[in-house]
Order: C-alpha cells, then structure tokens, then sequence
C-alpha cells in the first residue's frame, strides 16, 4: 500500500543550519560546512508536525543532524515513536564510492559505515547511499560500486538498515546505468527513483523503469519563479509510476520559493489521487 511521506528537503529553509559533508583534498579527510538558515521547527519536533499534518513517513538528510550523540539519536527515535510516524530512510548526501583516490573512497567508506550505525540507533529503517560520480557508461565503476555497496549492505543487515541507492549523481544517471548497477548488487541493496534526477526527453519511461525496483519514489515536479508545478508534465512522471502499480511511500519534494509547507501543500495536491 502506498503512502505519503516527506523528506527534510522540501523544509531546508525551516530547520537550521544545514552541515554539509567535504572532502578536502589538502587534508586528506572530511570537514563540515556550515551553511545557516531558519529555525522554525528542531529535528525533534518535526515527526509531530509532520504526523499534524498527514504524513505518515519522514526521509531526513544527513546535514540536518544537529548532534550525533546516542542521547540526541535515542531522543530522535523516541520523536519518531511518539508521532507515530516512520523513519522510512536516513539521505546521506555524500559520499563517491566510484573515486579514483584510494584515501578518499577509504575514508568515505568508513563514514559510511558511521551513518549506517546512526540510522540504526535513531530507528531509521534504511539509508540511502549514493552509488558514485563516476560516469553512467564506466562499466568498472559500476562493478566497484555494487561490490560496495553490497559490503555496505551486508555491514546493515545485521543492525536492522538495510542500504539504498538512488538515481543521485552521474553513476546512476540513467535508467540504464542504474539497472545495471542493482543487477549486480542484487536484491539486498535497494533503489529510490527521484523524478527530478533524470533528464532529457525519455525521463518518464526511465521513471517506469526504476519504479518497480524502488522502496520509495521522490515525486519531485518541476517549478517555476513563483513555486508552482508543472501539473501536466507532473502527472506524466505520476502516472509511468502508477502504471507499474507502485506501493511504496511517495515522498513529496518541494525547494522552490516562499513558504515551504504551502509549497509541499500544491505538490501534495497532485499526488494524493495516486495514493491507493
């Protein structure tokens, strides 16, 4: 059965300072960038808000942590609880296991592992890793990162998150690319379709070539200056997903101008005739 789920995206302007993931080349290692925005709601309470409102699942990005600690993490699941609401997937929004510099894919390997035992301390049911920048026709990079994340997966599964990917960044820029990737990962590692990550003029028959290996669908429209969808290209994406009876969660995405939830609001408008 299909649901309606957000992800802390569509509210980056409404819960404070993002911390973003580098790498520093000179350093060899992972710095924070700090980048400031609104506090309007914490982490700890927006699975209320969000649950207030209808959602019945979160997808939160990994620069919206503003602590790490087991107590805050143990306080997060505790929020999610009490809302009654899932932590479907925890976005790690870093990370290129396609790297060519043996320092860097170790290190980012290793936080990796890191945030996939955050996501099973804060009761995140999965966390989406991002397969590589490396480009959707470089075969080898392809096998290195399924063989990744595979290891990834396998490092999950025993702590209750099992490991996602995503057609995020070049590797799995296409549909193609991206079936070639999970065909050699196999069933452990999953997939999310973003309907804005394709591009070009066949993205909604890439969309319904995913779609059937995906745990959730980022139901992403595109928007113009004053925030408002482009319905009838929208409903094109919605429907090659409902065309391969889909039944996961549709997370709304919305980061376009003005008020977030208004925004989220004119998405959801359009997506809630596809939840069955």
């Amino acid at each position: 059965m299909s649901y309606l789920s957000v992800s802390t995206w569509s509210l980056h302007r409404m819960l404070g300072p993002l911390r973003w993931t580098a790498w520093d080349t000179e350093q060899g290692q992972h710095i924070t960038q700090v980048q400031e925005q609104p506090l309007v709601h914490t982490l700890l309470e927006l699975p209320a808000v969000a649950a207030e409102r209808g959602y019945q699942a979160i997808e939160v990005c990994h620069f919206h942590f503003p602590d790490t600690s087991l107590a805050y993490l143990h306080q997060l699941r505790a929020a999610f609880q009490d809302a009654g609401l899932s932590f479907d997937t925890l976005l790690l929004d870093y990370g290129d296991l396609t790297s060519e510099e043996d320092g860097r894919r170790t290190a980012d390997l290793q936080l990796m592992r890191e945030w996939i035992d955050i996501a099973s301390e804060c009761g995140a049911k999965q966390i989406r890793i991002v397969a590589g920048e490396a480009a959707p026709d470089n075969e080898q990079a392809i096998r290195q990162s399924a063989e990744l994340l595979k290891t990834l997966a396998n490092y999950g599964a025993p702590i209750g998150v099992r490991v996602v990917t995503e057609n995020f960044k070049a590797l799995t820029s296409t549909a193609h690319s991206s079936e070639q990737l999970l065909n050699l990962a196999g069933e452990q590692v999953g997939f999310i379709t973003d309907f804005g990550n394709y591009k070009g003029a066949a993205v909604a028959a890439e969309i319904a070539r995913t779609t059937p290996l995906s745990v959730s669908i980022h139901a992403k429209a595109d928007f113009d200056e004053a925030g408002i969808p482009n319905e009838p290209l929208f409903v094109q994406y919605l429907e090659a997903a409902a065309a391969q009876k889909f039944d996961g969660a549709y997370v709304l995405i919305y980061d376009g101008p003005g008020d977030m939830w208004e925004g989220l609001e004119r998405v959801r408008r359009i997506v809630e005739p596809y939840i069955n």
